[in-house]
């Protein structure tokens, strides 16, 4: 299976495990799936570093932080293609954050399972798990 991280999985699988739900994190650790993490993501966690909402480790920045936590963590990074940007004409407007939209899209497109305890993404035609 092809998982794809929220935003918020990355985070606390890098800094508060023990927030990730056991299901999340048997989806994660099985060596037959792939795990992603969305450039938006990447985008997301920039954007709240530089407003002050989101303190990284160490005082990381977002730019040593996200390529650490995917080594560590055999995390490949999903690009945003232009196909991806077509679904968002077809979703209905129940998410409001651009991020998770995006997010949506990529995984429609690209047959993914979101990771997410986020329930607004799971009203949408994806497949979520947590």
């Amino acid at each position: 299976m092809k998982l794809l991280l929220d935003t918020c999985a990355l985070i606390w699988l890098t800094t508060a495990p023990r927030k990730l739900a056991s299901g999340m994190l048997a989806l994660y650790e099985n060596p037959d799936n792939e795990v992603f993490l969305s450039v938006a993501s990447t985008w997301e966690i920039a954007i709240k570093h530089r407003s002050g909402k989101l303190r990284l480790p160490n005082n990381m920045p977002p730019a040593d932080f996200i390529p650490e936590a995917r080594r560590r963590h055999g995390i490949d990074v999903l690009p945003i293609r232009e196909e991806d940007s077509f679904v968002l004409a077809k979703l209905p407007p129940i998410h409001h954050d651009p991020f998770d939209r995006i997010l949506i899209c990529q995984a429609i497109t690209n047959q993914m399972i979101i990771l997410t305890p986020d329930p607004l993404i799971a009203q949408y035609p994806v497949l979520t798990r947590w």
